[in-house]
């Protein structure tokens, strides 16, 4: 099945194909959601079968909207096609935009809605094999601690996103009290 993703090209919104996508370094829109319990963060590592970044930990869920769906519509599809996780209420935080060398020959030049969504730490979690590996609850604190000391372990955006975007993402409360 092909896979086309709202990308510019030559400065207008077009569907294009997701790997060409990426192996152009076309800017197109991405969805990333944080799922939260108190100070935990629920981080996915992408599996193994994955075209890029394959067994970095990521943050919850990271994917592209279909052509013409809506983002918040993609987050909450997305956690339940990669995490079997229903019933949350994703709320849009932010909009950013990264570029980064993702390997292979391939760029991800996203323009992304971030959506935050509260969650029991006892929330099931069902994750598809063929999108994720592994998934962990770590505090806000230690996730930076374990990017810092290991950053080849995580993939480019939550690299960035923590770096550039922590504040705009969990707000400076959180951030400053974690």
């Amino acid at each position: 099945m092909t896979i086309h993703i709202p990308a510019w090209v030559d400065g207008e919104l077009t569907p294009v194909e997701k790997l060409e996508a990426h192996v152009r370094g076309l800017r197109h829109k991405a969805v990333s959601v944080f799922v939260l319990a108190g100070d935990r963060v629920l981080i996915q590592r992408r599996a193994l079968e994955k075209y890029h970044t394959p067994g970095l930990w990521a943050n919850t869920c990271c994917t592209h909207p279909d052509w013409d769906e809506d983002s918040r519509a993609c987050a909450i599809r997305r956690l339940d096609e990669e995490l079997g996780i229903t019933g949350l209420d994703p709320l849009f935080r932010d909009r950013v935009e990264y570029r980064a060398d993702v390997g292979n020959g391939m760029i991800e030049h996203e323009v992304v809605d971030i959506f935050v969504a509260e969650a029991p730490i006892d929330l099931g979690i069902e994750p598809d094999s063929a999108e994720v590996m592994d998934t962990d609850w770590v505090g806000y604190a230690d996730l930076l601690a374990r990017v810092t000391a290991q950053p080849a372990q995580f993939t480019p955006w939550l690299r960035i996103y923590l770096d550039l975007y922590a504040d705009r993402i969990f707000g400076t409360d959180f951030v400053a009290t974690s």
